[in-house]
């Protein structure tokens, strides 16, 4: 199989793995989350052997470059074959910084807080 001379960004966004699906990496461009060289991009844009991508996923801003292009999803070990990995160490700690988590924590689908849940937050603050 030969190689595509260009590839949409957000199929080979989701190619590489930066994103999980092919309609979150469609929105991330949408909202401006992706760039290419410094340029936001739309989700049609191609992608050329070269270009320096960065995106947005979570917190952590990731950076690219491209060294080769895939339509079809690649395994994880492949990726290093398609994308050089230039995201600064000090980024890749974002989610460790103790400073970046939230203070409280509620679990999803407990609802509003209760009454010694308030005063207690209250207190705390």
């Amino acid at each position: 199989m030969t190689a595509p001379e260009s590839v949409r960004i957000d199929k080979w966004l989701w190619a590489v793995r930066l994103y999980k699906t092919r309609s979150l990496a469609t929105e991330a461009c949408k909202a401006g989350h992706v760039t290419i060289d410094g340029h936001a991009v739309k989700p049609a844009r191609d992608v050329r052997i070269g270009e320096t991508i960065t995106a947005l996923t979570g917190e952590i801003r990731r950076t690219f470059r491209v060294l080769a292009l895939g339509e079809q999803r690649v395994g994880a070990p492949l990726v290093k074959q398609f994308a050089e990995d230039l995201t600064p160490p000090a980024e890749l700690e974002k989610p460790r910084d103790p400073a970046l988590r939230p203070l409280f924590l509620r679990p999803k689908g407990t609802g509003r807080p209760t009454k010694k849940e308030r005063r207690d937050l209250e207190e705390f603050l």
